[in-house]
């Protein structure tokens, strides 16, 4: 039996935090306990928001903080022809569809709509996409990517869960309501999600299915704020023909406004933190761990 793969898959677009810390460090211990493997992840697929000094920043705290690694060290902005393939893959299942709408017109769809009632919103409290790209003539389709129009490539969820059937994941720490156990994806609650824009043929849940497929990790230990986005991704496992990790997400640390820490609160971020003299030690005190 292959022994258990852990992962810490941070995104540099900003300096890590003490909510970075409790995961990176839940996810080294479980690894060392079980025997198994610890893997750092770069997530850098947003070419706008992330930059090189904030890649060395990541290795700089983890190893202040005691944490080994194997290497390499997968970089998302390297692999962007495997995300090719697996968007091909569901194209080719007539799963998705591009749609044109700018984020402004979006919106202005969306209070068109609540002029009438209120408009569905995903659990991050974004709204569904609410245009009609969906059933747009194929033609048309093309015309305007010929034509050079920007576009987001989408799921077409009903389409998708009909192909699927039902799904769960085996969940080990606890959802935001205490869900625990075998926990009932509910992929329809986040709409025709986007996987893919023109200028970056992929995204934050497509990658992830596919990294943690291709590093074979079976644990993914990450916070509360993520539990229902695992509904997407094991969605995208099913349709994609990859394996389902073993999922664990844990507690968040919250600031004194009972708001998840942001990589711009200087107060709990891990480089001020040892710039001000708090031990590694101190680190996994503050963090309850």
């Amino acid at each position: 039996m292959s022994a258990p793969v852990f992962r810490f898959a941070p995104s540099p677009n900003g300096h890590l935090h003490l909510g970075h810390a409790l995961s990176a460090i839940l996810n080294f211990d479980m690894a060392r306990s079980a025997g198994g493997r610890f893997l750092l992840r770069i997530e850098d697929i947003d070419a706008t928001r992330c930059r090189p000094e904030y890649v060395t920043a990541i290795y700089e705290d983890l190893t202040w903080l005691g944490l080994e690694w194997e290497h390499p060290v997968r970089r998302q902005s390297e692999h962007l022809d495997e995300y090719r393939a697996a968007l091909a893959k569901l194209d080719a299942q007539r799963l998705t569809f591009p749609s044109f709408e700018s984020r402004a017109e979006i919106a202005h769809l969306v209070a068109d709509r609540e002029s009438h009632a209120r408009w569905p919103r995903d659990p991050d409290g974004a709204p569904l996409y609410p245009g009609t790209a969906r059933g747009m003539a194929a033609d048309e389709r093309e015309a305007r990517i010929a034509g050079g129009r920007p576009y987001a490539l989408r799921l077409d969820i009903d389409k998708a869960m009909e192909w699927a059937g039902p799904l769960t994941w085996s969940e080990t720490g606890e959802g935001p309501r205490g869900e625990r156990g075998e926990v009932a994806a509910d992929p329809a609650a986040w709409g025709d999600v986007i996987l893919g824009r023109k200028e970056t043929p992929t995204s934050y849940h497509l990658s992830v299915a596919i990294d943690d497929a291709l590093q074979g990790v079976t644990h993914v230990v990450r916070g509360q704020d993520l539990f229902w986005s695992t509904s997407v991704h094991r969605l995208l496992q099913a349709l994609l023909d990859l394996p389902a990790p073993v999922y664990h997400h844990h507690r968040l640390i919250l600031d004194a406004g009972g708001r998840k820490l942001s990589k711009s609160d200087h107060a709990t971020g891990l480089r001020e933190l040892r710039a001000n003299g708090i031990t590694p030690a101190n680190i996994r005190e503050l963090a309850g761990v």
